[in-house]
């Protein structure tokens, strides 16, 4: 499963655009213009880098800063729709999803869905790796919408975050 998870019930549509609404005041008077909220989308196995993500963006001294809204454990649940509202639900609430890609996430639906979706929401997408170069193997997803790739670099990822935002 992608960046998926948690749990808990559905939100109307009409609270949903309020909770959306609050989030966007927010960041507006938070005096922190530079920080996003960022859905990540991973495949399960590689949990282990994206909580280091995760950890370093809460780290003051690094250009990388964002609002996590991704889904920490996965939906209990065995409907894809329920688990597809509750995701959309949060990829609805960033402005940016970052898509960590390894070896792993091109087997993932998941990710292709987060992907399809996070751009049908009008959102930005950016996809990174870590090592030398990018997977052999990229989420379909990514190849057909000319998503950024950009290695596991604090300066290079703080910059597509920042661009992909403004975009939107």
């Amino acid at each position: 499963m992608g960046g998926g998870g948690g749990g808990g019930r559905g939100l109307t549509p009409s609270e949903l655009q309020q909770l959306e609404q609050k989030a966007k005041e927010s960041l507006k008077t938070s005096g922190d213009a530079s920080k996003c909220n960022v859905f990540i989308s991973f495949a399960a196995e590689d949990l282990t880098d994206v909580n280091m993500l995760r950890a370093q963006a809460k780290n003051e001294n690094l250009d990388i800063e964002f609002n996590d809204w991704s889904l920490k454990k996965p939906f209990d649940s065995k409907d894809a729709e329920y688990v597809k509202r509750g995701i959309r639900e949060r990829i609805r609430q960033c402005s940016v999803t970052v898509v960590y890609i390894s070896e792993k996430t091109a087997d993932s639906k998941w990710v292709n869905w987060e992907i399809r979706e996070t751009i049908a929401l009008g959102k930005g997408v950016v996809a990174m790796y870590k090592g030398d170069r990018p997977p052999s193997r990229l989420p379909k997803a990514i190849s057909e919408n000319k998503v950024p790739v950009v290695p596991w670099n604090q300066k290079a990822l703080a910059v597509a975050i920042k661009t992909q935002a403004q975009k939107k």
